[in-house]
C-alpha cells in the first residue's frame, strides 16, 4: 500500500514517481551539509518490523519510578558539581531531551495504543505501626544544587526535607519528585494524548539494622518492606486503640486548609506528615496542573483496610469515604475517583481468627457516591508449574508454563478460584483444597471471580451466619479498573507474579519454584492472558439486568483502565545499564519493566512469520518457547536454509504431525512410548 513519496513526486510530476513498494528507503530534503564537512556523510538504518501484534494490546500503563527528584521533569535540569562546573541532572542519553521526554517518546514508538497513563508519584513512610508513622516528601541529600529548577514539595526545601536513608553508600531511593516537575509532567502527558490517573504512592523507608518494634511483637522492622504491611500492633486489632491509632495515620487536614497560588500549593492546616496531606495536597497538585482524569486515594493498604476497632467497625474504610469526598471536591465532578485495593483485598475480609465471619469490609467504599470505579492491583497466579514431568499441571496434558491457552484458562480458574493450599507444605505437596463456603456461594472465596462479585448482592457473616439485609453495594453498579496488572521477567513468573527481586527490601524474592533464570516470554505470555481474556468475555459482562446500574452498555471490566505494570520514566538503555547512576538497574533484568523488552518477538512467532513469508500455511509452531531478540535474512534462500539457525539455536525438532509441519522443542515428552 505504499504511496510514492511526495517530495519525489513534486519534482517527477503525478503518475511518474514510482511507489518502490517492498522496499524501505530514506529521503532527504535540504540536508545541511556544512556539520559533515560539505560532503554526504556515512548513515547507517535498522530496518524492522514487528512479527506479533502484543504492543497493540496494551491500552494503559502505570509510570514509574515515583522516586527521583526531577525524574519526571520535561525540561532540562543541571546540577552544579564544583566551582564552574555542573552536570546534567535529568539527561542521560544522545536521542534528544530530557529522560523523561525520551521515555516518554519511546512508550509513545513501542506502545502506541497505551493512552491511559498512572502516574506514580511517592512520599515516604518512616514505621509499619500507623500510630508512628509519618508520611513525609523526601530527598538524596541536603548539599545539592540544581538550576533553573530548585526541589521544593508540600512547602519545603531541601535544607528542612527529610533524607532518605543510604544503602551501600547511596540514597536508598531517589527523592520525592518535585511538585513543579509532577505538574510539569501531567501536563506533558496530556499534550501528547494520554489520559492520565495521578496515583500518590507510599515507600516505606525503613532500612535494614532498626530498632523500630514490630506491629507483631518482633524487636525491630523489616528493611523497605511494602506498604500493605502498615497496620496496627497486634494486641490493638479490635479494640478503640485501633481506631485511635487510625486517626493519626490518617490525620486531621481537609481540602479548606490548601490554596494554590500560581502553581504553588499553599498549606494553612495543622503541622501532620499525615495520609490526608500526603493525597489532598497532590490532588492540588493535579488541580494546579489543569486536572486529570482520574485519581485514586491510595493503594494495597491492606493492612489498615483490614484494622478493625470493634468485630465490624473498619476506621480506615470510614476514613477512605472521606477522602474520597475531599479529593471530589478539589477537582470536581468529572474527574473520577477510586482507590487501588490488592488483589487479595478488594472482595472481602476473612479473619483467620477462626471464626468464621466474612466481611465485605470495602463495600461502604465502593459504595460511595465519591468513588466511580473498583480499582484492583491485579497479580493473579495463572500457573502451579514445577521442574520435571511429574507436577499435575503437566500430567493435565500442558507442555509448557508459557502455553497461552493454559494460562487463559486460570483467569477464572485454577488456584484463587477452584482450589487454594491451606500451607506451604499443602503447596509442596500439591494438595489442593476444594474453594466451598457451605451456603452455595463459593464466589465469597474466589479472589478471581469477579464476575460473580460484581454481579450479586453481598450479605457480611458472622460466625458463618448470613446477615438478613445486604451491604450497600449495588450489584453492576460501577466497573472495575485494573490499576496494576504486571508480571516478571523470570523463570515461573505466573505462579507467583506479585513477587520481585530488590535484595535491599525484606520483600525481596523468586516465584513459587523459581530458578532465578530469566524469562522475558513468561511476562509476555502472562499479560496477552490477562488482556486477551477480558477482551474476549467483555461481551459477557455487559450489564442490564439491574435497573439501578450506570453503566449500561459498558463492560464490567474498563479495558480502557487497564494498566500494565510498568513504564520507567528513565529511557532504556541509559536505565537499567547506568547503574552507577541509578542503584536498581539490576533489578530490571528480572523485574517487571517493559521498557526495552519489545524489540524481541517469541520463537513461535518468529517462525510462523518466516512460514507465512514462504508460503506455508499448514503448520504448528504452538510448542515453541524463547524469545527472539532478531533476525536477519540477508540473501535469497529456502524456508528449510532459513530455519535452519533457529533450530540449531533453539534445539527445535522440526516433524510431520497430523498432515501438518510440526515444530517442537527438542526432549519434549513424547506423545506415546512403545514396548
Amino acid at each position: 500500500t505504499q504511496a510514492p513519496d511526495s517530495l519525489i513526486e513534486a519534482h517527477e510530476g503525478a503518475g511518474n514517481t514510482p511507489a518502490f513498494r517492498d522496499t524501505a528507503y530514506i529521503v532527504f530534503e535540504r540536508l545541511a551539509l556544512a556539520a559533515y564537512g560539505n560532503r554526504l556523510p556515512q548513515l547507517s538504518f535498522e530496518i524492522y518490523r514487528s512479527i506479533e501484534p502484543f504492543t497493540d494490546e496494551i491500552r494503559g500503563v502505570v509510570v514509574i519510578p515515583g522516586s527521583g527528584e526531577f525524574v519526571y521533569t520535561p525540561t532540562p535540569v543541571t546540577l552544579t558539581t564544583g566551582y564552574g562546573t555542573s552536570a546534567a541532572e535529568n539527561t542521560h542519553t544522545r536521542q534528544g531531551g530530557t529522560d523523561w521526554s525520551v521515555s516518554m517518546d519511546q512508550l509513545a514508538s513501542t506502545l502506541p495504543n497505551a493512552k491511559s497513563v498512572s502516574l506514580i508519584v511517592a512520599w515516604f513512610g518512616n514505621d509499619l505501626r500507623c500510630g508512628s508513622c509519618l508520611l513525609q516528601p523526601g530527598v538524596e541529600r541536603r548539599d545539592k544544587e540544581t538550576t533553573p529548577d530548585v526541589w521544593s514539595v508540600a512547602g519545603l526545601d531541601r535544607s528542612v526535607a527529610a533524607v532518605v536513608s543510604q544503602k551501600d553508600g547511596r540514597p536508598a531511593y531517589g527523592g520525592t519528585p518535585s511538585d513543579a516537575s509532577v505538574i510539569a509532567a501531567i501536563r506533558d502527558l496530556k499534550t501528547r494524548g494520554h489520559t492520565v490517573t495521578l496515583t500518590p504512592f507510599i515507600l516505606m523507608d525503613i532500612p535494614s539494622g532498626n530498632t523500630l518494634p514490630s506491629p507483631d511483637g518482633g524487636a525491630s522492622q523489616p528493611a523497605y518492606p511494602w506498604r500493605g504491611r502498615i497496620t496496627v500492633p497486634a494486641v490493638s486489632d479490635r479494640t478503640p486503640a485501633a481506631s485511635s491509632d487510625i486517626a493519626s495515620f490518617a490525620g486531621t487536614a481537609t481540602p479548606a486548609h490548601f490554596t494554590l497560588s500560581g502553581d504553588t500549593v499553599v498549606y494553612s492546616g495543622p503541622a501532620e506528615w499525615s495520609f490526608r496531606r500526603m493525597v489532598l495536597h497532590q490532588a492540588m497538585l493535579a488541580k494546579a496542573a489543569g486536572g486529570v482524569d482520574a485519581f485514586v486515594i491510595g493503594s494495597e493498604l491492606r493492612g489498615l483496610s483490614t484494622v478493625r476497632s470493634t468485630a465490624t467497625t473498619y476506621p480506615f474504610v470510614a476514613a477512605l469515604i472521606q477522602l474520597a469526598a475531599g479529593v471530589k471536591s478539589i477537582l470536581g465532578p468529572s474527574t473520577k475517583v477510586t482507590y487501588a485495593a490488592d488483589w487479595s483485598e478488594y472482595f472481602g475480609h476473612h479473619p483467620t481468627d477462626g471464626s468464621g465471619d466474612v466481611t465485605f469490609h470495602l463495600d461502604p467504599l465502593w459504595a460511595s457516591p465519591s468513588i466511580d470505579a473498583i480499582g484492583i492491583d491485579l497479580y493473579w497466579p495463572l500457573a502451579d508449574w514445577r521442574n520435571g514431568r511429574t507436577h499435575l499441571d503437566y500430567l493435565a496434558g500442558t507442555r509448557q508454563i508459557t502455553d497461552l491457552a493454559y494460562l487463559k484458562s486460570n483467569v477464572t480458574g485454577g488456584e484463587g478460584f477452584d482450589w487454594y493450599y491451606a500451607s506451604q507444605s499443602d503447596r509442596d505437596a500439591q494438595l489442593r483444597t476444594p474453594i466451598t463456603d457451605g451456603l452455595g456461594k463459593p464466589w465469597v472465596f474466589r479472589y478471581k471471580d469477579m464476575r460473580s462479585w460484581w454481579l450479586n448482592p453481598h450479605y457480611n457473616r458472622s460466625s458463618g451466619i448470613e446477615s438478613p439485609s445486604a451491604t450497600a453495594w449495588v450489584p453492576q453498579s460501577k466497573p472495575f479498573w485494573l490499576m496494576e496488572v504486571g508480571c516478571g521477567a523470570v523463570d515461573k513468573a505466573a505462579n507467583e507474579p506479585n513477587v520481585f527481586v530488590d535484595p535491599k527490601s525484606s520483600e525481596n524474592g523468586l516465584p513459587h519454584y523459581s530458578r532465578g533464570t530469566r524469562d522475558d516470554l513468561i511476562q509476555r505470555r502472562y499479560l496477552r492472558a490477562l488482556i486477551e481474556t477480558f477482551d474476549a468475555a467483555s461481551a459477557d459482562y455487559i450489564p442490564g439486568t439491574n435497573p439501578t446500574s450506570t453503566l449500561t452498555g459498558q463492560p464490567m471490566v474498563d479495558l480502557a483502565r487497564l494498566h500494565i505494570y510498568c513504564w520507567d520514566a528513565r529511557p532504556y538503555p541509559a536505565f537499567p545499564s547506568n547503574t552507577a547512576l541509578w542503584g536498581d538497574g539490576p533489578n530490571w533484568r528480572l523485574g517487571h519493566w517493559l521498557n526495552g523488552r519489545f524489540a524481541s518477538a517469541p520463537l513461535s512467532e518468529t517462525v510462523a512469520a518466516l512460514l507465512h513469508d514462504y508460503g506455508f500455511a499448514n503448520f504448528d509452531t504452538q510448542s515453541l518457547t524463547g524469545i527472539v531478540d532478531g533476525y536477519l535474512i540477508d540473501r535469497i534462500m529456502s524456508a528449510r536454509e532459513a530455519l535452519s539457525p533457529l533450530e540449531l539455536a533453539f534445539f527445535i525438532d522440526t516433524v510431520e504431525s497430523n498432515g501438518a509441519i510440526a515444530f517442537r522443542p527438542r526432549g519434549i515428552a513424547p506423545a506415546a512410548l512403545a514396548f
